[in-house]
Parts: structure tokens; sequence; C-alpha cells
């Protein structure tokens, strides 16, 4: 079985629809919409016009990764063995579920997958990342403001890897991930504490030390990347509030592992 979540949060059926009918058209068996909006405008919809659809309204909104994991406890408990967590603004490629899944039939040592992903222009998101340091965050930042340290980002975002090469990447993003169910069920679901933002660079870490996690450019989907901390303040501070609590828990300026992960990252295109 394969199954899949979105969380939403105050959406509109319009924004969704496509996606949702792309979801209707793949190999998904069940999606588990976890909707953390304060009013559930379209419930009734959804029911009536996707049976495979269950929707489940959460307006206490208990943050991106507490809400699937809501989800991925109803898949584990249905049986699933590959579960999909899936940003509201993916759109699907043509057989995109099916390779991501095929491969992780073929390759039993993957815990953890994401495809190609595109903008809307067809051009690439750079989302496959070393595990980052404190400084990382702040490079990243003036690159993006004044084009600051692009050497830097080159390696960090590894955007000089071949954008076609299959490869192992200790984080991946969760705008689009390939979760097998029984790793999950070994290393554990989202941290609840992080509210948004690096819960997804935290599970891939834990999943990392067990499994291969891996970069699958084969498949690809198209995200409408929003960036949503560098224009919201209350946004920046959620940004900042994450990265505290992820270097809490795995090392602010002493992480042997980090280091040792980065380096078997970057000997495969060596």
């Amino acid at each position: 079985m394969v199954t899949a979540s979105i969380v939403l949060y105050k959406q509109t059926y319009a924004e969704i629809k496509t996606l949702l009918l792309g979801v209707d058209q793949s190999e998904i068996n069940i999606l588990f919409i976890i909707d953390n909006s304060p009013v559930d405008t379209f419930k009734d919809e959804i029911r009536k016009n996707h049976p495979t659809i269950e929707y489940i309204h959460h307006p206490a909104n208990p943050g991106f990764g507490a809400a699937h994991n809501i989800a991925i406890r109803k898949a584990i408990a249905m049986g699933s063995s590959y579960h999909f967590v899936v940003n509201p603004d993916i759109l699907l490629q043509e057989k995109t579920v099916e390779s991501m899944v095929d491969f992780m039939e073929k390759n039993s040592d993957v815990g953890m997958a994401m495809p190609q992903v595109l903008n809307p222009d067809e051009t690439i998101q750079y989302l496959p990342k070393l595990l980052p340091t404190p400084i990382s965050f702040f490079k990243r930042i003036l690159y993006r403001k004044f084009g600051f340290f692009s050497s830097f980002i080159s390696k960090f975002e590894l955007r000089y890897v071949s954008p076609s090469l299959v490869y192992d990447t200790p984080i991946i993003s969760g705008c689009f991930t390939l979760f097998r169910v029984s790793a999950l069920k070994e290393i554990g679901l989202y941290d609840d504490r992080f509210f948004m933002y690096l819960e997804d660079w935290d599970i891939s870490r834990r999943m990392n030390a067990k499994y291969r996690t891996v970069y699958f450019p084969k498949a690809s989907v198209v995200h409408g990347y929003a960036a949503g901390s560098s224009k919201s303040f209350r946004l920046f501070k959620v940004h900042l509030r994450s990265i505290r609590l992820y270097f809490g828990k795995w090392g602010w300026l002493i992480d042997k592992k980090r280091v040792n992960i980065n380096r078997c990252t970057l000997d495969q295109f060596r």
C-alpha cells in the first residue's frame, strides 16, 4: 500500500485541485489531508470529489511535522509500505509516484528519497544539501541578498553535481519526500518540537544514520517555492527558533559526525 499526506493552512480548494487530481491518477491508495485551518471550508467538496482522500480537520494547528505525524500514524496502522509527504504547492509529473516507489522496491537500503524539484519555469531548485553548520544559514542569507559566498553555496547545496545523477544526500527537502514506512517505525516520526522549518533536516539526519537518503532525479515534481521566512518577520522568528532547536539537538560548533557524513557525501563525486 502507498499512502500520502498533505498539510493545509488557509489554502483554497482551487489552489490544491490540480495536485489532488494528480494524486487521484497516481498509484497512491490513500491521501490524508490534515487541514490546520481555523475553518474546514472545503471538507464536503473534497469528500464528494475525491473518494480516496481522508480529510481531517485539525484547527489546533500543531505545526507541519506534527500534523504529518497524524497521517503517518494512520498509514502505519493501515499497513502502508511507502508514504509520501507532499506540500500543497506541488504539481506531480507523469509517473513520479510510480518511479519513486519502484526505485525503493529495488533498493531496500533506502529509507527516504526525494525527486528532482523544479520551479514553475522548469529550472532546478537546489534542495539536497550537506549537513549545516550555524554559519551556513548566515552565508545562505548573504548569498540570496547579495550573491556572496557563491562557491560555498555551490558545495553546500551540491549545485556542481550533475542534475541527472542519483546520489546519497544527508538532507532531503520536506516539500516532496518518500519514506519507507518500516524505516520510519525504526527511527521515529517528525520531531513535534519543530513547529515549521528544519523538521525535514532533522528527520533526514536521523534516517541517514541507519538508511540511505537519496536524491532521485529520474522522477520530478514542480514546486512553487515560497521562502516565507524571508518575507515575513513572524515566520523568520519561527525559523530562528527551529535553528536553535536543530543545533541544540545535534551540536553547534562541535559535531564530529557532521564532518564525517559530509565528507562521505562529497567523496561520491570524486
